[in-house]
């Protein structure tokens, strides 16, 4: 798929191509942000859509690189998009993972296999998949259930929304 390329020329922030809906295609507000490593490098992206207009954010799309250290969760423990959406509504009870569930989508003329992630807290709705480059993308969104016609929108972003001006 096209949207599972590595890029060739690495601007400064990541260096793979992040897999999100374009802000022009999406109402709202479109939030960035980078977790870099101690020596620089970046451990992953992710993208905070605000659907609500000020309210809080609906939407975390995550994208994490092999050997991230936020994909390491423990037995139970909800992913870190998860618990960054939380945060950002100022939701501080405790949710865990109830039960995970891999389900095949169509995106064109391929097949992802996706990851319904089940948590405690019933207005969460938690999908994983991994790309062929070995970026683990998670959506995690508030009080709006993730269907399959989401996928047809993901797309990567331009490297120029991550560049340092």
């Amino acid at each position: 798929m096209s949207f599972l390329r590595r890029r060739s020329a690495t601007p400064i922030g990541p260096d793979f191509d992040v897999l999100a809906m374009d802000p022009g295609d999406w109402p709202g507000d479109l939030g960035a942000g980078l977790l870099p490593a101690p020596d620089g490098s970046c451990q992953g992206v992710f993208l905070r859509y605000d659907l609500f207009g000020g309210r809080g954010p609906a939407m975390i799309i995550g994208n994490l690189p092999e050997g991230s250290p936020a994909r390491e969760v423990d037995e139970g423990q909800v992913p870190f998009e998860v618990t960054q959406l939380l945060a950002a509504l100022g939701n501080e009870e405790p949710v865990h993972v109830l039960d995970t569930e891999d389900i095949p989508v169509m995106h064109e003329d391929n097949l992802l296999i996706v990851r319904r992630v089940k948590c405690s807290e019933g207005r969460i709705s938690c999908t994983q998949f991994d790309r062929s480059d070995g970026v683990l993308v998670t959506i995690a969104s508030w009080d709006r259930p993730i269907t399959d016609e989401l996928y047809q929108l993901l797309k990567p972003l331009p490297a120029e929304m991550f560049q340092q001006v």
